[in-house]
């Protein structure tokens, strides 16, 4: 665990894996956003990003975890 108002290696790992989750999620809804019939419009894009990157960061979580 780092100090107060700094930052360790750890850190910036585990900011960089919530960046690439964040990115997938944004991506997924771009895909998603590509079939035909599918608009989100603006106030729905930043939900179905939000729970896109969930179900991204989930599934992660489900094959990365050791019981």
């Amino acid at each position: 665990m780092s100090k107060q108002y700094s930052l360790g290696g750890a850190d910036y790992q585990k900011l960089g894996l919530g960046l690439i989750i964040a990115m997938v999620g944004a991506g997924l809804t771009y895909l998603e956003s590509t079939i035909p019939g599918v608009d989100f419009g603006p106030t729905w894009t930043p939900i179905v990003v939000a729970i896109n990157s969930v179900l991204v960061n989930v599934i992660r979580k489900f094959f990365t975890e050791s019981i």
